[in-house]
């Protein structure tokens, strides 16, 4: 068997910080996890830590280029290892996610870091000096809201897409959007621990709150209202074309591994140059068909769980490939 697709991925990406307005900005790095920054009169916010203590630091050292105020509040977008577990690269801030999301890190979320590490070594770079968990020290139930002076920023858990817990921190007079991974761009969603069903009527909220500019959670800040429509789209694209796909090999009582070539050949055409496709497939199909036969919550990923889909799946369809080429 071959190891995860992500695993060939080493090169090093170049990262941006763009100014969306006065006091906010964008760090993103071509397709790898974005962080967004909220510069207040006393601190600053940082919305998603990066993977790693020592990745925190290059967030830290762009922040320093525009102020000189430290990190206060760090926002959890979601669970997931590769956004939380660079907390403490900025010193002690309050952290604040979804009552959702933390429940979601006391029950997977130690599977879900030796998950993410061992699929995608590159996006944890300095994992040694990574504490353990990361936890919030506060949570809210539906919103919240943080003053930053006289500049609103509402903490939004926006309904269930990526994972169950997902959050948006939205700035409605500027009309600016981090998204984290409700919206990619670019991209390929990861759907492993997604709610298929959901998804759509999250982005429907999304979109209802009118971004004009939006850090999403994968792919280069977006900086007017039709490129935020355009991602906001696709994401909703790739999501329910892909659903739809493994629900008609569902119905059609196809096992997983024929579901997984059917999808895998209908969705890259369209989506094949996006950033992880061939990273991100097996998991997506794999919850998909969960989800279509019944199964709400999300089975937990674990490394080893990891490696047996990945050879089931990927070393199966090879095995495919090359009888057809016989």
């Amino acid at each position: 068997m071959s190891g995860f697709a992500s695993t060939t991925d080493l090169a090093e990406k170049t990262v941006s910080f763009d100014e969306l307005g006065p006091g906010l900005f964008a760090y993103t790095a071509e397709g790898d996890p974005n962080s967004g920054v909220v510069v207040g009169p006393e601190g600053v916010v940082v919305v998603d830590a990066q993977a790693t203590p020592a990745m925190a630091q290059d967030v830290q050292a762009r922040i320093r280029t525009v102020t000189d105020r430290p990190v206060t509040q760090v926002v959890l977008t979601h669970y997931h290892a590769v956004r939380v577990l660079g907390v403490s690269g900025y010193g002690k801030p309050t952290v604040i996610a979804s009552d959702a999301t933390r429940e979601l890190i006391v029950e997977r979320g130690q599977q879900d870091m030796d998950s993410e590490i061992g699929r995608f070594p590159r996006l944890f770079r300095g994992k040694e000096t990574i504490p353990g968990l990361t936890w919030p020290t506060h949570t809210f139930h539906k919103r919240m809201t943080l003053w930053l002076g006289e500049r609103e920023a509402q903490v939004i858990h926006i309904g269930r897409s990526h994972t169950a817990g997902d959050t948006v921190v939205w700035l409605p007079k500027e009309k600016v959007l981090f998204a984290g991974d409700t919206v990619e761009f670019g991209a390929t969603p990861y759907c492993g621990d997604a709610h298929f069903t959901d998804w759509p009527a999250t982005l429907d909220a999304i979109r209802e709150l009118g971004p004009e500019k939006m850090v999403p959670g994968r792919g280069r800040a977006l900086l007017s209202k039709a490129e935020c429509e355009d991602a906001i789209a696709g994401t909703r694209a790739f999501t329910s074309d892909l659903f739809a796909r493994v629900r008609q090999g569902v119905a059609k009582g196809w096992a997983l591994q024929e579901i997984y070539a059917d999808t895998m050949d209908f969705m890259r055409p369209r989506y094949g140059s996006w950033v992880i496709f061939e990273h991100c497939m097996p998991f997506n199909v794999s919850r998909a068909h969960d989800e279509a036969k019944g199964l709400d919550h999300p089975r937990i990923w674990t490394a080893e769980r990891d490696v047996e889909m990945w050879k089931a799946l990927e070393h199966g369809t090879a095995m495919k490939s090359a009888e057809a080429r016989g």
